[in-house]
């Protein structure tokens, strides 16, 4: 790579042969899924440093996001300092995560579970690593328009989590919204299974078979999008509603009451579930989300969907004064026409067992839902890099919000209201 014009540098990266037509492919877009220890991750952090070296637009920028701050720190940033400091002159932030060249251009890692930060900034190249776990959302509101005006490359990388935005992006969604990255000429994509590359041992992968389980291995070493989504938590219970055709067109019932169930974020997200109820039947016909905004927000989003409706199911904390205001948050609800109920304090585990008990039950409507169903499916326990198992407590990341939503609501159903319930008139409907 040139320096000034006058000096070659030798970066100390020689590309697998399983990653040479990535480095060499001509498309702004590319995808990848690769099994476990592949080295698509060295292979990224090096494609971004040349980018940052060779571009030729003014003071170049190039970023890499993983799913966690913690992550990208652990994992990509020993990377990105070993090969770009290679480069004389090159600095290295350790606050920040950035090494900046002396052409100007620089290379920045990022955690998405706070991807607004990154909001606002251009971007001349760009890779996401293990997207399928990630908020869709960091890409299709941030990322993609940071591309636009430099007309900057992404690229995608990751291993199976299931059949997520990951696996719609690489085949397309099922209602056929979505193209995927497949069979388009735009896109470079390529599949590097553990069985077809021989990059780690045979002996090791059949201890592997031996420890984990079969959809472990498969989801991890085979490139899986069928396996069940390891940790998944209500994984299984919605692969049955899909067999049974209970994820589909579900429109609301006018005769019916439709309830709201919420987790209410503090400088994070809030999610809505809307349900109407019939007999033992759980119908779910809506899901919004938001962040960033007050309630009199929501207060206006359920007097836009012009439902009928019953209770409104909300946590526990929502009768928590705030210090500002010296107000809860029920209260201001109440003050914008929405009189709720909230249920008591209860363990995680008793509610996600409520869920669990409720699901076999539940039809979704496939569309409106979409963000909610796929946060159900991924919601799922927290995994221990250092001891390699699971925790028992879940993963706090986008699909909480949904996940805990629902699990409000579904404790709520089980806990008879301390009154007599009140069918609350519809908000602001004439």
């Amino acid at each position: 790579m040139p320096d000034g014009g006058t000096q070659k540098i030798k970066i100390p990266y020689k590309p697998r042969k399983q990653f040479q037509p990535f480095h060499d492919r001509k498309q702004r877009w590319s995808l990848t899924v690769a099994h476990r220890r592949a080295g698509k991750t060295v292979a990224r952090i090096n494609e971004l440093i040349k980018g940052a070296l060779t571009c030729p637009l003014v003071e170049p920028h190039f970023a890499y996001f993983g799913p966690t701050f913690s992550q990208v720190k652990d994992i990509a940033w020993l990377y990105l300092k070993r090969y770009g400091l290679v480069v004389p002159g090159a600095k290295a932030n350790e606050h920040e995560l950035h090494v900046t060249f002396p052409n100007g251009g620089r290379v920045r890692l990022y955690g998405m579970e706070n991807y607004e930060r990154a909001r606002g900034i251009y971007l001349d190249g760009a890779v996401f690593d293990e997207y399928g776990i990630m908020d869709p959302r960091a890409w299709q509101e941030v990322v993609r328009p940071a591309l636009s005006d430099r007309k900057g490359w992404c690229d995608f990388i990751g291993t199976p989590n299931g059949r997520n935005h990951f696996f719609e992006l690489l085949y397309g969604d099922a209602e056929g919204k979505v193209e995927g990255a497949q069979g388009n000429p735009d896109w470079f994509v390529s599949v590097i299974k553990a069985s077809e590359t021989n990059l780690i041992d045979p002996g090791e992968l059949a201890d592997a078979r031996k420890t984990m389980s079969a959809d472990q291995y498969e989801q991890e070493y085979e490139c899986s999008f069928q396996a069940a989504l390891v940790g998944s938590y209500f994984g299984a219970e919605l692969a049955a509603a899909e067999r049974e055709n209970r994820i589909r067109n579900v429109p609301a019932e006018p005769q019916l009451l439709t309830q709201t169930w919420w987790d209410l974020g503090i400088g994070d997200a809030t999610a809505i579930w809307f349900v109407q109820l019939l007999n033992r039947e759980i119908r779910v016909i809506d899901y919004y989300e938001s962040s960033g905004v007050g309630l009199d927000h929501y207060a206006k989003v359920l007097q836009e969907k012009r439902y009928v409706y019953g209770e409104h199911i909300l946590p526990h904390d929502a009768e928590v004064k705030e210090l500002g205001t010296g107000r809860s948050r029920i209260e201001t609800l109440a003050s914008l026409g929405i009189q709720a109920r909230v249920i008591p304090r209860s363990s995680v585990d008793d509610g996600i067992n409520a869920v669990r008990v409720l699901l076999p039950r539940t039809w979704f409507d496939a569309t409106k839902c979409k963000r909610g169903i796929e946060a159900l499916r991924q919601y799922r326990k927290e995994y221990n890099e250092k001891l390699k198992c699971f925790s028992n407590k879940p993963l706090h990341d986008w699909t909480s919000h949904a996940a805990d939503a629902f699990r409000y609501g579904a404790i709520g159903l089980n806990e008879a209201p301390k009154s007599k319930p009140i069918n609350y008139p519809a908000l602001g409907i004439v």
